[in-house]
């Protein structure tokens, strides 16, 4: 039978010198550690050890488990195929503290989310500053025609032009025509999200100002196609023309007195009845000079008071009845209903 020894750094230790570390009473292993030199390396410790200490195999007890809730009979096993469901499903079952395995979630009271404003919208203030920019570029560029034209517009010419467009005064209009779609689509906006409802089928906020912004931009292109189709009938080329310059300058004087309007309801949580008022005089005031600049233009020499009432009604009055219905019918189908 071969002798237990103690490996050393710079040798063996004799057969003699382990016998006195073996002894028939138990020992802990600091006790066999205190027997050895100060100077022992951690190498002959743990040679030292392995000479006392040998492994045995692990033996599990097979008796079964008697630890249960006093005046219960002993818990039965999980793994026994006679036991019902609720038997093996507790309170804890799914818990993740229980189960690393499954993914674990947020604990507590979620907080209430931080409401929409459109303030902390990057995008829409993005928008609306690149807007203001472009329209300060534009305007001063063409603020003389502008000036010049808003002073004629209360005067009546004989003649059926006295103001004459460059190609960049007519796509600045033009551009305000796509400002003031914009600008009312956002108006619109606050306004179905405070009487309406401030939730949508929408996945975004943004698809229903696409929405608004579409249907404003049809509604002036259509506006100028039937203006067009109507008058090339009844009226000569000159006075067309000076009718669709007319609805540019409308239009662009409309973008202009609506852009402080989206900036207070925007920035400064102006109330929305104030913000209703002030767009309904809008509107109210742009009506008024398209029904006398129509007149001035159509009808001022025949002097035919109810015919300029029936081609605003059929022209101005009955569309825009037709557009602010089609918006509410918009509004209320995108609406969630609960």
């Amino acid at each position: 039978m071969q002798q237990d020894t103690i490996t050393l750094e710079q040798g063996t230790l004799s057969p003699e010198a382990v016998e006195p570390l073996k002894t028939s009473k138990s020992q802990h292993p600091y006790q066999v550690l205190r027997m050895l030199p100060k100077d022992a390396t951690p190498s002959q410790q743990d040679s030292a050890i392995q000479a006392v200490f040998k492994p045995k195999p692990i033996r599990y007890s097979s008796c079964p488990d008697t630890l249960h809730i006093p005046g219960h009979g002993i818990g039965k096993s999980i793994r026994e195929v006679s036991l019902p469901k609720y038997y093996k499903e507790s309170f804890f079952s799914k818990d993740t503290l229980f189960h690393p395995e499954l993914e674990g979630g947020r604990y507590g009271m979620a907080g209430d989310p931080v409401p929409y404003t459109i303030k902390s919208d990057d995008t829409i203030s993005i928008l609306l500053i690149v807007c203001f920019v472009i329209i300060m570029v534009s305007f001063s560029k063409s603020k003389q025609f502008f000036f010049r034209q808003a002073k004629n517009f209360l005067y009546i010419s004989h003649r059926e032009s006295s103001i004459s467009e460059t190609s960049s005064e007519i796509r600045f209009q033009m551009f305000m025509t796509v400002h003031a779609s914009l600008l009312w689509s956002l108006l619109e906006y606050f306004y179905a999200t405070h009487y309406i409802s401030d939730t949508f089928i929408l996945e975004s906020q943004y698809h229903l100002i696409a929405i608004f912004f579409g249907m404003n931009l049809t509604y002036y292109l259509m506006r100028s196609a039937l203006y067009s189709i109507v008058d090339i009938v009844f009226f000569n080329k000159k006075k067309n023309i000076q009718w669709q310059k007319t609805l540019l300058f409308l239009t662009t004087l409309e973008s202009v007195l609506l852009f402080p309007a989206v900036m207070l309801q925007s920035y400064f949580d102006i109330s929305i009845e104030s913000i209703t008022i002030y767009s309904v005089s809008i509107v109210i005031l742009v009506k008024l000079l398209t029904f006398y600049k129509s007149f001035a233009i159509f009808f001022r020499q025949n002097r035919l008071f109810f015919q300029i009432i029936l081609y605003f009604c059929a022209l101005e009055a009955v569309p825009m009845a037709a557009f602010i219905g089609a918006l509410a019918i918009t509004g209320n189908y995108l609406k969630i209903i609960f």
